[in-house]
C-alpha cells in the first residue's frame, strides 16, 4: 500500500474511508488465518472438541488467554499450545497496528502540512 507523501494533500473522506476498510480487510484475513490454524491446532493436536477448540483460539487471538486450563497431556499438545499463545500475542499486535495506521498517518500528515504551511509563511 501506497501512503501520500507529506507534500500532496490529505486524501479526500471517501478514499480515507476505502483506506481504511482495506486495512480493516487485511487484518481480518490475518485473524481469520491465525484462527483457522488456531482451531486445528487445538483439535488435532491438543484433541479438544471443535467448539472448545474456536473457544480457546478465540480467546488467545483476542489477548484474552484461554478459557480454561487445557487437559493437554502431550508433549505437542503442550508446545503446539505454547507457540500458539505467543504466535496469538504477535498477531494481535499486528492487526492493532494494522487498524491504527491509516488514521496514524492521516494525524501526522495534517500536522506535517500543517508546520510546512507556517513555515512557508515566516519566509
Amino acid at each position: 500500500m501506497e501512503y501520500e507523501h507529506r507534500g500532496q494533500p490529505v486524501l479526500s473522506p471517501r478514499h480515507f474511508a476505502r483506506r481504511l476498510a482495506q486495512h480493516w480487510f487485511y487484518a481480518g484475513v490475518v485473524l481469520l488465518v491465525s484462527l483457522a490454524i488456531g482451531i486445528a491446532g487445538y483439535h488435532w493436536i491438543a484433541g479438544f472438541q471443535w467448539i472448545d477448540a474456536l473457544l480457546n483460539a478465540s480467546m488467545l487471538l483476542g489477548g484474552m488467554g484461554p478459557i480454561s486450563p487445557p487437559e493437554l497431556t502431550t508433549g505437542a499438545a503442550k508446545l503446539f499450545a505454547s507457540f500458539f499463545a505467543l504466535y496469538s500475542g504477535m498477531v494481535f499486535l499486528i492487526a492493532a497496528g494494522l487498524l491504527v495506521t491509516p488514521v496514524f498517518h492521516r494525524v501526522l500528515h495534517r500536522f506535517h502540512l500543517e508546520a510546512d504551511e507556517a513555515s512557508r509563511r515566516k519566509k
